[in-house]
């Protein structure tokens, strides 16, 4: 319904009663800032053309994201979810912080994020999660309480990368890429992440069967449409 990774879909999302949290990517500029945006290159969801990690955070600002007709968001820092977000993240919500550090690596995205974290207070509400085994190990030495999750699209591949020993207490793979017996990984939580499309997205006019998900090991979802499961 909004645009993804703006402060205009964080805060109509977090209003949404009985929504446990919200997941979101970060990845770095080329002066250091920690934004919020999924894709490497800015090229899908503005009118720029590049990667976000060559653009200043000033140059960011100029760009545009679509929200409907005569509106528009910017890339936000994380900084501005943090503030925007406050009120929420101390009584319970929970924020899912990806690192997107798999394909580029952002020399020093770890050490920044954490001492936001920290700064702010908010360590108890955070879930960091990466495809990339080596910054949840980076994030255990930074942190030893942090709540760490490893990504990949099947649970065979992220419970590799979990028992390898990067600290990672929770699976995150795809939704459909249950390869294993439950019984191997009850142990974690398993939060499967949907595909999504860009904004303005059409309703899939179908719910899945969250009851299956869970007999399969299950134990939340991130998806687009979560209003459409709580009403």
């Amino acid at each position: 319904m909004y645009p993804e990774n703006t402060l205009l879909a964080f805060e109509k999302a977090a209003a949404i009663p009985g929504l446990t949290g919200i997941e979101l990517d970060i990845q770095m500029t080329k002066d250091g800032e920690v934004v919020v945006i999924h894709d490497e290159r800015v090229d899908r969801t503005t009118e720029g053309i590049g990667f976000v990690r060559d653009y200043t955070l000033r140059e960011l600002r100029k760009l545009h994201i679509y929200a409907g007709i005569n509106s528009s968001q910017q890339i936000p820092t994380i900084e501005e979810v943090f503030d925007l977000l406050q009120t929420y993240l101390k009584t319970g919500f929970m924020l899912n912080i990806e690192l997107k550090n798999s394909i580029y690596f952002y020399e020093g995205m770890e050490e920044k994020i954490v001492e936001m974290v920290h700064r702010y207070g908010y360590q108890n509400a955070i879930i960091y999660s990466t495809f990339y085994a080596k910054s949840l190990e980076k994030l255990s030495r930074l942190d030893s309480n942090a709540n760490l999750a490893i990504l990949d699209t099947k649970i065979s591949d992220c419970l590799y990368k979990a028992k390898g020993g990067c600290g990672a207490v929770a699976l995150h793979p795809f939704w459909r890429g249950i390869d294993l017996p439950k019984e191997q990984f009850e142990e974690y939580a398993v939060r499967a992440w949907m595909s999504g499309h860009l904004y303005p997205e059409k309703p899939t006019g179908t719910l899945l069967d969250l009851t299956v998900l869970e007999m399969k090991g299950i134990t939340d979802v991130i998806l687009n449409e979560p209003e459409r499961y709580l009403a």
